[in-house]
């Protein structure tokens, strides 16, 4: 499959783009609102990979370039700008392709990080709500330390847990997940479960804050 990750510079992009590009045979493209970072961002992924051994093509461009011919296209964008990305892209998203949205809003404050729960009741449902018709969208990712997926030397035996509507999307989000060596991936019901699902990382951010070793905790359900 063909996979664009929009905002694929950016912590959690980057570690998608090097695990799929490590453990699949998709093809990976970043994308960025610039089109020279993105192909920046691509040749330190491919020199990162040619280093363990995988000659492969990353190739990088602005957002709407990588969305177009993209079979999934990942959001790997803050929550505050998810729902203006996808809008920059719609044109270029066709019928039955998948959009994914890694997406939490949070907040911070002397305590730790909170839940920003927005008015649509979750992010993924504010990615729905911009999506163009016919197009699925499916909540993933949401939970995975970032530096640990990154980090090609380090286990993961974690779990994600992935919301849809859409059980043909959930179910390529899924095999994509799972293609992901130590990733399992887990249904968590429909959209409007998202905001359970997402309310979950500021918890594990605070634990990694406050606790010593945990500083890539991630989840794993028994």
């Amino acid at each position: 499959m063909e996979i664009a990750l929009l905002g694929g510079t950016g912590d959690i992009g980057e570690g998608l783009a090097l695990r799929w590009a490590y453990d699949t045979n998709h093809d990976v493209i970043i994308g960025s609102r610039d089109a020279d970072r993105a192909a920046e961002k691509a040749e330190e992924y491919e020199t990162e990979l040619d280093s363990r051994g995988v000659e492969t093509t990353v190739a990088g461009y602005e957002n709407a370039e990588a969305a177009a011919g993209a079979d999934v296209v990942v959001c790997a964008v803050p929550a505050y700008y998810l729902a203006d990305t996808i809008e920059a892209v719609a044109d270029e998203l066709d019928e039955g392709d998948v959009l994914v949205s890694p997406a939490v809003g949070m907040k911070r404050d002397e305590e730790g990080m909170h839940y920003n729960r927005p008015g649509a009741g979750s992010v993924t449902q504010l990615a729905v709500d911009a999506a163009p018709e016919g197009v699925p969208v499916v909540g993933a990712f949401h939970n995975l330390a970032a530096d640990r997926l990154a980090n090609l030397d380090a286990e993961l035996d974690v779990d994600t847990l992935v919301v849809g509507d859409d059980d043909d999307a959930v179910g390529t989000v899924t095999d994509l997940a799972e293609g992901i060596e130590g990733l399992r991936a887990l249904s968590a019901g429909g959209v409007a479960n998202a905001a359970e699902v997402e309310a979950l990382t500021p918890l594990l951010i605070n634990l990694a804050m406050h606790n010593d070793g945990l500083h890539d905790v991630g989840v794993k359900f028994h």
